[in-house]
């Protein structure tokens, strides 16, 4: 079985990590025992004459994060939620536009991060994330990540949808008038590392 992207991933992200290791130990081992020249050291490990220096002298620092730069700053998500409680039911296009009008260039997707997800829902993503981080390609393939949706065929797609936050569900201005029960159907899919399901509806 080929190993799944998010495997490779981490195991990339941590290949530099166990080199900085193994280089320390074997530098400092090497060099005192058998009396072997920074050279020699890194030619036998494979590394930087520079990272075998630095080792010996301790002034080896962390290495820099890695990922995707921020592409917005503090003041431009205050901006994209000043947008958002002008009117709680514009479209992710609509919010976008007058976005890059203010001088934010950004896509669709990071709209949507910006808007929903709070400081408690990252962390909750980035301690499910770090719990499997080690977990294998024989676990990975034994899980099943699906999802399902709703589409309206009259009276627009699901109704209304409202920008709001926790504790704003009644607000008048976060609440529109809608048919009770719209013409609608229900489509659920799914996905492994088997592939992927047929839709059902």
């Amino acid at each position: 079985m080929t190993s799944s992207p998010l495997f490779l991933l981490i195991l990339l992200m941590r290949v530099g990590h166990f080199l900085d290791i193994f280089t320390s130990i074997f530098t400092h081992d090497t060099f005192k025992r058998e009396g072997k020249t920074q050279k020699e050291i890194s030619e036998r490990i494979g590394c930087s004459q520079s990272a075998v220096s630095r080792h010996l002298s301790g002034k080896s620092v962390g290495r820099k994060k890695c990922g995707k730069k921020r592409c917005t700053t503090r003041r431009g998500d205050r901006t994209l939620r000043e947008i958002v409680e002008k009117d709680r039911f514009q479209t992710l296009g609509d919010l976008r536009k007058q976005w890059t009008e203010s001088g934010v260039e950004t896509s669709r997707a990071t709209v949507h991060r910006r808007v929903l997800l709070n400081q408690k829902q990252r962390q909750k993503r980035l301690t499910w994330a770090t719990k499997k981080q080690h977990w294998t390609v024989a676990q990975w393939s034994k899980v099943l990540f699906s999802d399902e949706s709703k589409f309206c065929m009259s009276f627009g797609n699901q109704g209304a949808r409202v920008w709001r936050k926790t504790g704003e569900k009644e607000m008048p201005k976060c609440l529109k008038s809608s048919v009770k029960y719209p013409q609608s159907v229900m489509v659920w899919g799914a996905m492994s590392a088997a592939g992927s399901s047929a839709a059902s509806l």
